[in-house]
């Protein structure tokens, strides 16, 4: 990993030069909890601007980044991160509670988070994440090891998003995976056991011959219901 983050900030130093304000890493890799094979190094890379040309020198660097099974850095202009954080709340809270400074200034020091559309935000995430589970799912559905792979694959994401559910509640949200399951569960009555499964999977501590996947997956699409709803209840 560290190798890695490494090569990237070389090349996006050559690339940009004095335009590169700042590299932040966040997620739980910053937090130490990267997993390989199936955690994200997730990358938020501030310029002094960004024009056709800026893009255009990051077409390389962000193809080999992609190569090496991560998303493309979120890539923004400092003027930007001073005024999308009513747009991205989720996404800098993140930032803000889970990050490594790689290079340059701090920006996320002084970040000022505007949670007006927060509740909507992790709804619209949920809701629209969920969709997208089972669009993939009934595609797989029949095949129980692409099946496994997907909800393993998806349980990070809506681990993330179910901490900003409880954290909507007026409550202290843990990082570590298994502590916000066993939050949730707590808040707001969800079986944890699909996604504790999903996750032990994840870690090798069962195998997936251990695992019945479609009832699996009815009781994680049950689990994350729990969650929809209950963001959906509060004051809008």
């Amino acid at each position: 990993m560290e190798k890695l983050l490494q090569q990237l900030l070389e090349r996006l130093e050559k690339a940009y030069g004095d335009r590169l304000v700042s590299v932040v890493l966040y997620g739980s890799a910053a937090a130490g909890e990267y997993t390989p094979g199936f955690s994200d190094l997730n990358i938020f890379c501030v310029l002094s601007r960004i024009g056709l040309e800026e893009l255009a020198l990051a077409v390389p660097i962000f193809r080999w980044w992609r190569d090496k099974g991560n998303p493309s850095p979120l890539l923004m202009s400092a003027e930007e991160v001073r005024t999308s954080t009513d747009c991205f709340p989720i996404e800098f809270h993140d930032i803000k509670e889970r990050h490594r400074i790689l290079y340059g200034e701090n920006v996320v020091a002084g970040m000022e988070i505007d949670e007006s559309f927060y509740r909507a935000r992790v709804e619209f995430e949920l809701r629209s994440k969920l969709l997208r589970l089972r669009q993939k799912a009934a595609g797989v559905l029949h095949d129980r090891d692409l099946l496994l792979r997907l909800l393993a694959d998806s349980v990070s994401t809506f681990c993330v998003l179910t901490r900003h559910a409880v954290r909507l509640h007026g409550l202290e949200s843990p990082f570590a995976k298994r502590e916000i399951v066993s939050r949730a569960a707590e808040v707001f009555g969800m079986d944890p056991a699909p996604f504790l499964s999903l996750l032990d999977l994840r870690q090798a501590k069962i195998k997936p011959k251990e695992l019945e996947p479609q009832r699996l997956f009815e009781q994680y699409l049950a689990a994350i219901g729990s969650v929809v709803n209950a963001v959906d209840k509060l004051e809008k």
